[in-house]
């Protein structure tokens, strides 16, 4: 969030913001996923899907090493060394990691909170576009029409759009609020910044109205006669 703030404070680096945007996104959505309910099991699903691909490279180092005679190169020592820190502050063994059971792909964890479909659309695949350079993203971000039926590399003029500004922090908004619940529970502390989450919403809601609120506004058909 702190890096989408210098990057789009003058409106500047769109396709830039809005990969970050999209991270910021997926973060949000597994923390509202781990604080809903109170289940140790999703912390450990959470952190073994990470770190079976760190048990998947220690096998292809280890298997490299064997297949050279058992003597490690120093870069193979620092990053087995890396992978085994990784897992042992996870608090999981290298048999919990791999034995532990995956996470709901991420339509099913937004469905699981009750959230409309609309949000893994725009959210997810839509922001996708942006991370893997689809078609859509060379559009928005990258191409221009030449004005002979071609297109041509834009300048680097990109805006960061106006809904960017609303739908992630909403969204975080959402996450802080999940995790204040869940770690306060039930208390005044808990109370106070729900308060200033919901406020925070409110105003950013309240500069959008002001500012792109009319996108929503329903057309009235112009009647002849």
């Amino acid at each position: 969030m702190l890096s989408n703030v210098a990057l789009s404070h003058e409106g500047r680096f769109g396709e830039t913001t809005a990969i970050i945007d999209r991270c910021i996104f997926e973060s949000s959505v597994n923390i509202l996923w781990l604080c809903d309910g109170d289940s140790d099991e999703k912390f450990t699903r959470f952190l073994a899907g990470g770190l079976k691909t760190e048990l998947e490279f220690k096998a292809k180092i280890e298997s490299n090493i064997a297949n050279r005679g058992g003597e490690p190169l120093p870069i193979e020592t620092r990053m087995l060394a890396s992978i085994a820190n990784h897992i042992a502050t996870s608090g999981l063994t290298d048999d919990e990691v791999a034995s532990a059971n995956g996470m709901p792909d991420f339509a099913s964890r937004i469905d699981s909170l009750g959230f409309d479909r609309l949000l893994y659309i725009v959210g997810q695949r839509i922001g996708s576009h942006h991370v893997h350079g689809t078609w859509s993203s060379l559009l928005i971000h990258y191409l221009e029409e030449d004005g002979e039926g071609g297109f041509r590399p834009r300048d680097h003029d990109c805006q960061t759009h106006v809904n960017q500004y609303v739908f992630v922090p909403c969204v975080l908004l959402e996450a802080l609020g999940a995790f204040t619940e869940y770690i306060l529970e039930e208390t005044e502390e808990a109370n106070e910044f729900s308060a200033l989450f919901a406020s925070t919403k409110d105003e950013i809601m309240k500069i959008f109205r002001e500012t792109a609120g009319h996108d929503f506004e329903q057309s009235n058909p112009s009647q002849e006669g």
